[in-house]
């Protein structure tokens, strides 16, 4: 049996430097850690899990809150990408991952169960819900948690998000200096921060051009392929020439209704949307959108909430992704 006597020996460190090493302790250098990792590896050790969170007081649980049901939460593969980036994270730090759905009554028992009982370490906290109560008492509990997917006003609260106002105001002013003259959106739901967000973007793109925006050409949709396709009939008799859906997932059923009114894209509609899904490549035409990065988001939101753990002390983290225009056959320039 492989001891941690035999592993500071061969790596030439101290025992309470390999236990600080496997516990996952930031202050060990990174070319120490990696020396006492590649020792770890080569004689194929693996650490008791229940003991060392019985020593560290951890449950080595991080615990996942998405306010969805179950039947949303699988409908759009937002939410099942950013658990991949999720686990993926956890599995590299050796944690595991507690998944709370937005059933009926969810707040509730996630607070009697979880906070006050310790069953995690820490939360992370997917919701875009501009009034997410949980939020509050998550800051209550003094449990370690951050947001992925919103931003809050609060600078006490970790956070990793995109900058949806600059990304939507971006696409839209691409598409305004591309010739297009008519812009219509489908907006996310008003109480959804990414829909106030990407809303407030086409708005500024279009006041930053001189262009009053027009209530017949704004709609709202449930970021559902229904609420797209329900959006985008009632934009129809105001004769866009082109229209930015606020998520990937509306643009199909967009594009279902736009196809059913006889128009052609982009000869007599340009379409874009937001997210860069995995099919949205494969659209027909292929789909011009901002693709934001929710593996990675996914990923950074595990890993610094655990940073988080380890280090109570530390700064909360705000962190804010990058995003990139796809410029697909969806759209074309009528300049």
């Amino acid at each position: 049996m492989v001891t941690l006597e035999e592993i500071a020996k061969r790596a030439k460190v101290s025992r309470s430097t390999v236990s600080r090493v496997i516990n996952d302790d930031p202050k060990v250098s990174d070319e120490t850690r990696q020396r006492v990792l590649n020792v770890v590896k080569r004689l194929n050790y693996h650490p008791n899990v229940a003991a060392r969170s019985l020593a560290a007081g951890r449950t080595r649980i991080i615990g996942l809150v998405i306010p969805e049901r179950v039947v949303g939460l699988f409908s759009d593969p937002y939410f099942p990408i950013l658990i991949q980036g999720i686990t993926s994270a956890c599995n590299v730090h050796d944690h595991s991952v507690m998944l709370w759905l937005g059933e009926p009554d969810y707040e509730r028992r996630m607070i009697s169960q979880v906070l006050h009982n310790g069953l995690v370490d820490g939360v992370i906290l997917a919701s875009m819900l501009m009034d997410d109560s949980l939020m509050q008492s998550l800051i209550e509990s003094a449990l370690p948690f951050i947001l992925v997917g919103r931003h809050p006003t609060d600078a006490k609260v970790s956070y990793v998000d995109v900058d949806n106002v600059a990304s939507a105001k971006q696409l839209v002013t691409y598409l305004i200096e591309s010739g297009y003259q008519r812009i219509a959106t489908i907006a996310g739901p008003h109480n959804m921060i990414a829909g106030v967000d990407r809303l407030k973007g086409y708005e500024l793109a279009l006041s930053e051009h001189g262009i009053v925006a027009d209530s017949n050409l704004i709609c709202t949709g449930d970021f559902s392929e229904n609420g797209g396709y329900v959006g985008m009939q009632s934009l129809i008799p105001s004769k866009p020439d082109a229209v930015f859906v606020a998520s990937d997932t509306m643009a199909i059923g967009a594009m279902r209704a736009i196809r059913e009114a006889g128009w052609r894209i982009p000869h007599d509609i340009a379409l874009a949307g937001f997210d860069d899904m995995p099919f949205s490549e494969r659209m027909d035409p292929p789909l011009t959108t901002v693709r934001q990065p929710i593996h990675q988001a996914g990923y950074k939101a595990a890993e610094t909430l655990i940073e988080l753990i380890t280090d109570p002390l530390s700064r909360p983290r705000h962190i804010i992704l990058p995003t990139e225009i796809m410029y697909r056959a969806s759209t074309n320039s009528k300049t």
